[in-house]
Parts: C-alpha cells; sequence; structure tokens
C-alpha cells in the first residue's frame, strides 16, 4: 500500500511537470496569434492585397489542424519528446525562412505551412501526454491549462513583436523570433513523456463510475457517429468565428475603430482572455457540464462580435478601455473551444483513442479558420470594411448553438457497435 501511495505521489509531480513543459512549448508559439500585429506592419511597397496578408495565416490554420491529426498517428509509435522537438523544428524554421522574401507566397508557405505544420505537431503531443497523468474528473482543467499556453502565447509575442519591428524592422523580427521559438520549444520537449506501463492516476467515485459506464470507440467506430460530424460542424463554427477576429484585430483596431497605437495592447489583451477562457471555461465545464459552458460562449460570442460591427472611429463604442474589455472576452469565449472540445471528445468516445480521435475533430478547427479568416480578407478588399464578415460570423455561431443544444452522448451495445448512427436532422425532428 505504501509503494502505490508513493508511486502515485511520484506520478502527480512528474504530471505536473509534463503539464507545465507542454504548457511552455504551445507558449513559445504564440505567433500564429499575434499574425495581426506582423500583417498591420507589411510595407505598403511589398504590394499584398489585404486576402494576400491573411493567407499565411490562414493556411497556417490548415496545416496546424492537419498535422495535428498526423502527429495523433505518430504518438502511437514515437514518443512525445520526439514529436515536440520536431515540431520546434519546423515552426522555427518557417518563421526565420519567412524572414527571408517578401513575397506572399514564400510566407505562406514558410509561415502557413511549416509553421503550421510544428504547431501542430506540438499540439498533437502536449495535451495527451499531460492528460494520461491525471484523472478523468480534471480532463477540462489539465487540458485547458496546456492548450492556454498556446492561447496566451500572443501576449508576450505581440509587444515584443511590436519593439522590434520598430526597432529592427519585420524580416529582422521574424528571423530573432524564430530562433528563440526554435530553441525553446525544442528545450521544453525533453520533459514532455507518457507515464510508465501500469501507472493509474488517483480517481475520485466519479472519475471510477465514469471509466465503468464509458466505452472507449476507436476511430473507425467513431467517424460511424453522427455525433462526431455534429461535433466537427460546432467547432468549426465556433472556433472560426473567433480566428476571424484573431487574425485581422490589428487591422480592425487601426482602420475600423481608429486607435492605432491600441493594436498591440489589443492583441495582448485577446490572448489573455484567450489563455485564461481555456482554463476557465475548462474548469466550470468540469462543473457546469460541457453542452452548457458551449452554449453560453457561443451566445455570449455571438452578441460581441455583433457589437464590433457597430463600431467606428466616431461611434461611443470606440474607447480604449471598452475596446479592450471587449477584446478580452471575445478572446475568453473563443478559448472555451480549445479545452472544451478535447474534454468532449474524451467524454464521447473515451480516453483509449483519443490523441487520434480529436486529431480528427481539431480538423475542424483548421478548416473553420481558414474560411473564415480568408473570407474575412476578401471581403475587406471588396467592400472596404469588415461588416459582413462580423454578420456571418455572429450567424455560424447562431447555428453552433442550435447545433449544440441537439448534441448527445452516443451509447454502444455489447459488441461495441455505435447504436446511435442516425441522421442530426432526424435528432432535431425529434426534438420538434
Amino acid at each position: 500500500m505504501e509503494n502505490i501511495r508513493s508511486m502515485n505521489n511520484k506520478g502527480n509531480n512528474s504530471g505536473w511537470l509534463v503539464t507545465s513543459a507542454g504548457t511552455g512549448a504551445l507558449l513559445a508559439l504564440g505567433v500564429l496569434y499575434a499574425w495581426s500585429v506582423f500583417k498591420a506592419n507589411i510595407p505598403i511597397d511589398w504590394g499584398w492585397t489585404d486576402a494576400q496578408k491573411t493567407l499565411p495565416y490562414s493556411v497556417a490554420c490548415i496545416f496546424f489542424s492537419v498535422m495535428t491529426l498526423v502527429g495523433a498517428r505518430m504518438l502511437s509509435k514515437l514518443s512525445p519528446r520526439l514529436i515536440i522537438s520536431l515540431g520546434g523544428l519546423l515552426a522555427g524554421s518557417g518563421v526565420i525562412i519567412s524572414s527571408m522574401s517578401t513575397s506572399p507566397w514564400v510566407y505562406t508557405f514558410a509561415f502557413g505551412f511549416l509553421l503550421g505544420s510544428g504547431i501542430g505537431f506540438v499540439y498533437s503531443s502536449a495535451s495527451p501526454s499531460a492528460l494520461k497523468w491525471f484523472p478523468a474528473s480534471k480532463t477540462g482543467l489539465i487540458s485547458g491549462i496546456v492548450v492556454g499556453g498556446f492561447g496566451m502565447g500572443s501576449a508576450w509575442v505581440a509587444p515584443l513583436a511590436r519593439k522590434l519591428i520598430a526597432l529592427y524592422g519585420l524580416q529582422s523580427t521574424m528571423l530573432y523570433l524564430g530562433i528563440g521559438m526554435l530553441l525553446v520549444v525544442i528545450l521544453f520537449a525533453q520533459f514532455v513523456k507518457f507515464p510508465p506501463a501500469g501507472y493509474e492516476a488517483e480517481s475520485n467515485q466519479s472519475a471510477k463510475k465514469a471509466a465503468k459506464t464509458s466505452a472507449d470507440y476507436n476511430t473507425r467506430e467513431v467517424l460511424k457517429t453522427w455525433q462526431f460530424y455534429t461535433i466537427w460542424v460546432i467547432f468549426a463554427l465556433g472556433a472560426g468565428a473567433g480566428l476571424m477576429v484573431i487574425g485581422n484585430l490589428a487591422s480592425i483596431i487601426n482602420e475600423q475603430i481608429g486607435l492605432p497605437t491600441l493594436s498591440a495592447i489589443a492583441v495582448s489583451a485577446l490572448a489573455i482572455g484567450n489563455g485564461g477562457g481555456r482554463v476557465l471555461y475548462g474548469l466550470l465545464s468540469d462543473k457546469l457540464g460541457r453542452k452548457n459552458v458551449l452554449v453560453f460562449s457561443f451566445v455570449f460570442q455571438a452578441v460581441l462580435v455583433f457589437l464590433l460591427s457597430t463600431i467606428n472611429k466616431e461611434s461611443i463604442l470606440a474607447n480604449p478601455v471598452l475596446i479592450i474589455i471587449m477584446v478580452i472576452l471575445i478572446g475568453a469565449n473563443y478559448g472555451a473551444n480549445l479545452s472544451v472540445f478535447p474534454a468532449i471528445t474524451k467524454d464521447f468516445f473515451g480516453l483509449k483513442h483519443f490523441a487520434l480521435n480529436y486529431g480528427f475533430v481539431y480538423l475542424a478547427w483548421g478548416l473553420g479558420g481558414f474560411m473564415l479568416s480568408q473570407l474575412a480578407g476578401s471581403i475587406k478588399d471588396a467592400t472596404g470594411s469588415y461588416t459582413l464578415a462580423y454578420l456571418l460570423s455572429a450567424g455560424s455561431l447562431i447555428i453552433a448553438v442550435i447545433l449544440t443544444v441537439i448534441l448527445k452522448k452516443p451509447q454502444m451495445t455489447s459488441k461495441n457497435v455505435p447504436v446511435s448512427q442516425i441522421n442530426p436532422v432526424e435528432v432535431l425532428v425529434e426534438k420538434m
């Protein structure tokens, strides 16, 4: 008994070390969420359109999500330490190569493909590694802490980048950030590992009960359930609305609201909300339920995005304090997606195949981010404002609310075959 207690105590300490290291690695990759600062400082003589300025960020979102899936598959054969180290190498190299060019296509390859792929590898390994050290009752909290590091990343990148750009220019800034990112991520990777064979986290009564009543779906079984596709659409719509604002925030502050000196502060404020929202909403989802938290965050976000569409340079809401508060709240509501959806995936489909199952779910984040961010850039080029993009985002969030209400946990037969393989439209009809 004493040996078991000693192993559990050691496991708790190791679990928090792994959690901290994974959080640190993702914190170092905050350059993606700070893209709007780089975008706002692309020189006019480079000749980029607004859609081209958005393209590296949009492509990074796509490859981030795709490589999260690839990394999840690799995680069954390779150590998380190796995968995160590879991610740091790719991400850092992408930003370094970006510093050597003024072409939107080189930026799209280096920042979009290489950085996005590198972040995907780190993201795919950090959270699953940490979750294996803790009981099910802490799923929302631990996933919120780890992914919160990524959300908070731009809090330090944005002000640092703004100062470096003022001193050395955009290209030198990208070089310095790329080198630092590469070294720091590889350093943190050395502390990320899975628990030893036979390790079992201490669990409370509710977690033990959940372990007895929940089933572990493999990915083939997951892809046969209507719940997977409903979750996928909800995630794409909910996250995409937030990513649209994140990718264009500095331009929104500079051009729409007319407060250019506030742009870097706003990006940092959004990062604080983003990171804090992941932890807070993750914790609340453990206490209040995943669906309740998602519905609240989507409705709240729709209201905020609509309000943002009404603000201009003469608006009473164009006040620096009010703008910062609004930006923090938008970041927090966006952050809810990144802690609640991993928890829902684990709740619905089990822990055994979690990394790969969530890799497929996470593809929705990339598609949502790409479509709404790129759409916003195209709308800005065509109309001169983001107003229509805001309204489309708010509408997307309302659809996400409806689908979340419909969503329910799948059930398994004794033969381990999903029984809830019905069309979500049929479920909606049943509820009417």
